[in-house]
């Protein structure tokens, strides 16, 4: 069957940051945990970024993930709230790189084919397939089941990337 690998899938926001952890053994996929890191609004940007990157920092050291699928960043026309989700996404990428872990970024719409299979699923379609492929994850909240799916995409795509290498050998 092969080795275990753990993937942490991070949905990033700096008021709301969904994270997901799955195990991948062959094609079997485990849910571990999941969660959602908040920052205090009303506190300072560096404050919050500061707060967000010792929460994951701790979901990290405590689920030891080989991976961390990030959802890349949409066209927003909001140029504000780009750069609030910039600032997130940069944290998540940063967390990363210091426990030395591989990252992967994936648009929120490959990410939805890979779950849902549709690109422009809704956010209620893709908590219903992650709850489908790990029943017993009980999520709930959109952020968490964002980052969910992030962790399935990125284990669907490591998946296919092996058996290319297999076959390349």
């Amino acid at each position: 069957m092969g080795a275990t690998i753990r993937i942490l899938g991070l949905d990033p926001g700096l008021a709301r940051m969904g994270w997901g952890v799955i195990d991948m053994s062959g094609t079997r996929l485990t849910h571990v945990a999941h969660g959602v890191l908040t920052s205090n609004a009303k506190a300072e940007l560096a404050a919050r970024l500061m707060a967000l990157h010792e929460l994951l920092c701790a979901v990290i050291e405590e689920h030891r993930p080989a991976a961390i699928s990030v959802e890349q960043a949409f066209i927003a026309k909001d140029p504000s709230a780009a750069l609030k989700l910039g600032h997130a996404r940069a944290i998540a990428l940063l967390a990363a790189a210091q426990a030395g872990l591989d990252v992967a970024e994936y648009a929120p719409n490959h990410i939805k084919k890979c779950v849902v299979g549709v690109g422009h699923a809704g956010k209620d379609q893709v908590g219903m397939m992650v709850r489908r492929l790990l029943p017993t994850a009980r999520v709930e909240a959109a952020d968490a089941a964002d980052a969910l799916a992030a962790a399935i995409a990125h284990a669907h795509l490591a998946g296919t990337r092996a058996k290319i290498m297999a076959a390349l050998v």
